[in-house]
């Protein structure tokens, strides 16, 4: 347990300090580390997942992808499923945005369990804030086009968590009704 907690306290201070100076597309420009806080305290809280190195590669999954993380340092700091657990969640940054998008969809029921749990939760958070604190620049098309690529990112991770996937759907279907309502406003 102490060990564990340990682990845990050692992966918030380092996503922390890895996301210092990034903030979140939203009006509110959010400290970006709320994100993957939200993403392990939901696999907790609403999945049930209470694996530790789950909960620690939630807390880690976009030092790679979006700051100047290595693997080494996630191998030397948290060792390698950690590492393992954090490059598939992570998308590649040298391919073109499309193409990243694509490969989620195409990869997604080829994720290990532990990968889609944490890919659940990242898109429960996501789909939440796109209709409830979207980025300002996001037009209302775009926000419907987001709901619909996660969607067909979350149809490749059925199976993984009933909890989860339940709670993605509720979350869609809130998020839909919010942009129709928003949708109608403008009407």
């Amino acid at each position: 347990m102490k060990k564990d907690l340990t682990l845990f306290l050692k992966a918030l201070n380092f996503s922390a300090e890895k996301h210092r100076h990034q903030r979140r597309k939203d009006t509110a420009a959010s400290p970006y580390i709320n994100h993957p806080i939200q993403v392990a305290n939901l696999l907790w809280t609403i999945g049930g997942v209470c694996d530790m190195l789950t909960i620690i590669a939630a807390i880690l999954h976009d030092t790679i992808e979006d700051t100047d993380t290595t693997p080494e340092e996630i191998r030397a700091n948290f060792g390698d499923e950690v590492l393992g657990l954090v490059l598939e969640v992570s998308d590649d940054k040298n391919l073109p945005k499309k193409e990243r998008k694509q490969n989620q969809i195409t990869h997604s029921p080829h994720l290990s369990r532990r990968a889609k749990h944490i890919k659940l939760a990242d898109k429960i958070c996501n789909v939440r804030d796109v209709a409830y604190a979207p980025p300002d620049h996001w037009p209302l098309r775009r926000r419907k086009e987001y709901l619909q690529w996660s969607q067909e990112v979350i149809d490749g991770l059925r199976g993984a968590n009933k909890i989860l996937e339940q709670h993605f759907d509720d979350t869609l279907a809130s998020a839909i009704r919010k942009l129709s309502e928003e949708n109608n406003d403008d009407q």
